[in-house]
């Protein structure tokens, strides 16, 4: 049997769909999953049973998202700073989480799980993995900029969240997609995840339509920025290199344009060999991870 539940909405949710998606629809929805203790607590159960609701709960989140057409979501499955848990709960966390997401990796959607994660953490080794390429001879130093950074991210093959939604009534990131939700609508609501509902799924979805205008805006400022920052900072490198080979002397605007055209290309190569040379670094890291782990 599926673990996203399959089954039809209920025609009011149905009719609220349809209005829903006439507007312009997020393609990719983010959630901090907050509240599986709390609810536990209120239900007077125990917390692996509350963890247990909130799993169920994202099974059938990712069924509205699919009625929804919203073809990807990324999960806050477990924070770095979760290991501070007792270590029943953590274990009980863990083997839970095996399960489950041993399910959906049988499933056809599209889910990204932060597991052990935190995005400063993430950032930190996108720096690292920049500066491993400088020192190998990859990219050189000038060729680092933001858009090299969000290459280097771990989510580099999926596009920036258009909403992210935390439940629980707690009005913070927690160190979740810091870089990535820059110009993402952010929704924060009081119920419990293990309570979550379609209405709430719907309310989120109309914030973000009535502040779309207003996003895709910030984001189309922000690409026009960084492109003229690129532009800048590949027209200081030519220059430096037409005075360096030039003896001082002024060179005309076609040589210029020239050397620009010239210098940009070698740089989208280098850039694109080191990304292809950190996809392999990463690769092999994972199969001695796996490796290790079959031998243990």
């Amino acid at each position: 049997m599926s673990w996203i539940k399959e089954g039809e909405l209920s025609l009011l949710e149905k009719i609220s769909a349809n209005i829903l998606k006439a507007g312009p629809m997020p393609k990719h929805v983010a959630f901090i999953m907050d509240g599986n203790r709390r609810f536990a607590r209120k239900k007077n159960m125990e917390r692996q049973e509350g963890h247990m609701q909130g799993f169920n709960k994202l099974a059938e989140t990712l069924r509205w998202c699919k009625h929804l057409n919203i073809p990807e979501v990324t999960v806050y499955a477990f924070s770095i700073e979760n290991f501070k848990r007792t270590e029943d709960e953590v274990d009980g966390l863990m083997e839970l989480a095996r399960q489950k997401f041993e399910r959906l990796l049988e499933e056809q959607c599209f889910v990204n799980v932060c597991f052990a994660y935190t995005s400063r953490y993430e950032i930190t080794n996108a720096v690292r993995e920049m500066a491993w390429g400088v020192e190998q001879g990859l990219i050189k130093g000038s060729d680092v900029s933001e858009a090299l950074l969000s290459e280097c991210l771990y989510s580099n093959n999926s596009p920036n969240p258009d909403l992210l939604i935390r439940t629980s009534g707690e009005v913070r990131l927690s160190d979740f997609l810091l870089w990535q939700t820059s110009h993402s609508c952010l929704v924060f609501q009081s119920v419990l995840w293990p309570e979550y509902s379609f209405w709430n799924l719907c309310e989120a979805i109309l914030q973000y339509q009535l502040n779309h205008k207003s996003i895709q805006k910030a984001r189309d400022l922000h690409r026009e920025h960084q492109a003229l920052q690129q532009l800048e900072a590949d027209r200081a490198c030519v220059a430096e290199l037409l005075q360096h080979h030039s003896n001082g002397k002024p060179a005309d605007s076609q040589r210029r344009q020239e050397a620009l055209l010239h210098y940009t290309a070698c740089r989208e190569e280098r850039v694109r060999d080191f990304l292809e040379a950190l996809k392999h670094k990463r690769d092999s890291f994972f199969s001695d991870l796996c490796s290790e782990s079959l031998l243990a």
